[in-house]
């Protein structure tokens, strides 16, 4: 977390130059690794050939990180988060109508997985050319954020850096009022005249995944490493037994012969007296069940350290009700804690989106907003159905349908079931609520 002090009123150049040095060096130290081993590029891959060219060097990189990320992604955001305001219509319109502008479910996707490979990402806010409000997820490599030194840190500025078509490193820097390029040229330079943003606070957003702002396999990165050494060496030893060194005793070969013998393997020595000549395939000691047990021990440290279920696992899609929801329960925890920071992040985004005069909305309407987070879990249609009719005169209406996952909005679907039954009441249908009514005389007549 970079910090200024609280009596400094404004930031220079040589201290956002400054900033960008020690950011760059984050991104080098930090940073880039983890995204190399989003995308497979791992240390393997990059290590100088230590064998001859003749020898098996096998490079493989399995991608642990990347399965930990989408898979926990998927279960995290999988289903979209839900924006209601159930107090004012007025309120829940506006924010469909950004959310919608915005592809605010795959902004949400994107963020949270970014969050997964970083640790932390940063959401920013600006008024577009149509005088709408939009908002862009920033990856950390790109962009950071400057806090004061209270107890409570509050942003100050918000900087994102990127270079042009020309190699030019250029940016952007805003406070709680106004936003500022610059540039570099001889050092950093002003370009252009500030702007104000219009919103009250910096335009950005910082969402966490924890609050150590830790990769979601960070913890997990040398077991990864050290699982692409092992299997990489296995396939060595794979392509040894195929192409297995030969033991020759009672002949003097030079190195011309020898080379021919391993280039073409083929054998041919003259003579008659071939008593103390062997010829024979030198074998070596097999290690596969000690390296198996390595990997298959790495396999499951990964999975565990990690808290992400190998839902590819076979005995997993096995299991139901209880013992699935076990089998998921680190994640699920991992889940739910993230879940808190996210929450917090999007009651940041909507106060600082309604703070701004081209929403039209009240600075304080924001904290009627509520969520809903729904994990991707599997869902067992007909338990959930047992479970809601068992609830029938125990809890209220909207509770027993939240039960099930196939109604998303449960107050949109008990609008609809009123609705529908005043349209069976109107065209002269019996209604359940008709048809207590009509008892009820029976009983009294």
């Amino acid at each position: 977390m970079y910090r200024i002090p609280n009596d400094q009123e404004d930031i220079t150049l040589a201290d956002i130059s400054d900033y960008i040095a020690e950011h760059n060096s984050d991104v080098i130290r930090r940073y880039k690794p983890l995204l190399d081993a989003y995308m497979t590029k791992y240390p393997i891959l990059s290590k100088p050939a230590k064998k001859e060219k003749w020898k098996p060097d096998k490079r493989i990189a399995v991608n642990y990180a990347k399965y930990i990320v989408d898979t926990f992604n998927g279960f995290f955001a999988g289903i979209p988060v839900k924006v209601m305001c159930d107090e004012d219509e007025r309120i829940s319109d506006y924010v469909n109508l950004v959310n919608s502008y915005n592809n605010a479910d795959d902004e949400i996707s994107e963020l949270a997985k970014l969050c997964d490979i970083y640790g932390h990402a940063y959401e920013m806010y600006y008024v577009d050319e149509n005088g709408d409000i939009a908002l862009v997820q920033c990856s950390p490599i790109d962009a950071f954020m400057i806090y004061d030194d209270s107890v409570v840190p509050e942003p100050r500025y918000f900087v994102r850096t990127y270079m042009d078509a020309e190699g030019t490193l250029r940016g952007s820097i805003s406070d709680s009022r106004r936003v500022r390029w610059f540039y570099q040229a001889s050092g950093l330079q002003w370009d252009g005249e500030e702007k104000l943003h219009g919103f009250d606070g910096v335009p950005a957003v910082e969402f966490l995944e924890n609050e150590e702002r830790q990769s979601i396999f960070a913890p997990v990165m040398t077991m990864i490493d050290e699982y692409n050494d092992a299997i990489s060496e296995k396939a060595n030893d794979v392509d040894y037994f195929a192409d297995a060194y030969l033991k020759i005793l009672g002949a003097a070969l030079d190195n011309d012969t020898l080379c021919a013998i391993r280039d073409n393997r083929i054998i041919n020595f003259e003579g008659n007296d071939v008593s103390d000549l062997v010829v024979e395939f030198l074998e070596k000691p097999n290690g596969d069940e000690t390296q198996e047990h390595l990997l298959d021990r790495l396999e499951r440290q990964i999975y565990q350290i990690s808290m992400v279920a190998n839902i590819s696992d076979e005995n997993f899609g096995t299991s139901s009700g209880i013992a699935m929801r076990y089998k998921l329960q680190a994640m699920s925890n991992m889940a739910a804690s993230k879940q808190r920071k996210f929450q917090a992040g999007l009651n940041k985004r909507y106060k600082l989106i309604f703070s701004n005069p081209v929403s039209g909305m009240r600075s304080d309407d924001w904290v009627k907003l509520t969520y809903q987070f729904s994990l991707n879990l599997p869902a067992n249609l007909l338990e959930e159905t047992q479970i809601a009719q068992g609830l029938t005169g125990i809890v209220s209406q909207k509770t027993q349908l939240s039960v099930l996952s196939i109604v998303d909005n449960v107050q949109a679907e008990i609008d609809q079931m009123r609705q529908e039954e005043e349209d069976s009441a109107s065209m002269g249908f019996p209604t359940e609520r008709t048809s207590e009514v009509v008892v009820e005389d029976e009983l009294l007549e």
